[in-house]
């Protein structure tokens, strides 16, 4: 199971490659860039086939550049969908996810900015429908994260940057999109396993994502009269640039080895599920979230 983007040595039996000893990417900064890590996720499982569940419709996807959003961009474009990737300010990234869309004879187009600013995520909407024509998925999956020993050691300043990017700008985008939503449009949210096992070291992000389940939920149910399906997926330790541009190098290098199968997740293996939230094969799902975390039992 190797894509473009995925060397072929160190794969576990089962096609999956671990972690090894990949260097943190400190350099890169957050979120990270996966043009720049030395062992790559795997977004292009080639055993995956569209067959039309997304056909004639239009998505818009944050956090696209790479990780779990180019995935589900790809994802989605093998089923038939046109994409909008947002991204912060990864260009080489976004581009290849571009690039990735339109090999399967999709159209995409990127747009660069900070979803933590309202401004820009109504602009972000505005772009998709005038390019792309129309609106009917969103996708909630950009995130941020900072490792933290101690909650004294988490600035006012990375409080709110976290909130605003993980949270505030799933209102925004929501609220923006709303108008152009209609009967059978989905909305996929991306929370963690954070929000229901807690972590010692990510108290603000895990925090965010508690919020992002009780907002799916709740909005779910705000929208359920008119036809619009609100999910989430929660996954587990899932190998992206986000991991080595935000962890410690210890943590890196063990990272994903705790769960019940051994081994982190890649993009690829969560991209599935919010296939399956957006198109009609869960018509009868909201507010819902589904665990794609390698075994972890979290009762949620």
């Amino acid at each position: 199971m190797s894509g473009a983007d995925s060397p072929a040595a160190g794969q576990q039996p089962d096609g999956k490659e671990e972690v090894g000893r990949q260097q943190p990417q400190a350099e890169a900064g957050r979120p990270g860039r996966e043009s720049q890590m030395g062992r790559r996720p795997q977004s292009d499982d080639p055993d995956y086939r569209g067959s039309g569940k997304l056909e004639g419709k239009v998505a818009l996807v944050t956090g696209a550049d790479s990780g779990i959003g180019r995935a589900i961009a790809l994802f989605f474009a093998r089923e038939g969908a046109d994409v909008a990737i947002a991204y912060l300010d990864e260009h080489e990234d976004a581009a290849r996810s571009r690039r990735l869309v339109e090999a399967e004879g999709q159209r995409a187009i990127t747009a660069a900015g900070d979803i933590g600013d309202e401004a820009f995520c109504q602009e972000l909407v505005r772009r998709t429908v005038d390019e792309l024509g129309k609106l009917d998925i969103l996708v909630n999956n950009a995130a941020e994260q900072q490792s933290r020993p101690d909650i004294s050691e988490i600035s006012a300043e990375q409080l709110e940057r976290t909130f605003r990017t993980n949270i505030f700008a799933q209102f925004y985008l929501v609220k923006a999109c709303l108008p152009h939503l209609k009967e059978g449009s989905a909305i996929v949210n991306n929370t963690s396993v954070t929000a229901y096992k807690g972590s010692p070291q990510l108290l603000d992000y895990s925090s965010t994502k508690g919020a992002i389940v009780t907002f799916t939920r709740s909005l779910s149910q705000s929208l359920a009269e008119r036809g619009i399906r609100v999910n989430a997926v929660a996954p587990g330790p899932i190998w992206t640039p986000l991991i080595p541009a935000t962890m410690p190098p210890e943590k890196v290098e063990d990272f994903g080895k705790n769960v019940p199968l051994g081994r982190p997740g890649q993009p690829e293996e969560v991209a599935p599920a919010f296939v399956f939230l957006a198109s009609d094969d869960a018509s009868y799902i909201t507010g819902q979230v589904i665990h794609v975390n390698g075994g972890e039992i979290v009762n949620g």
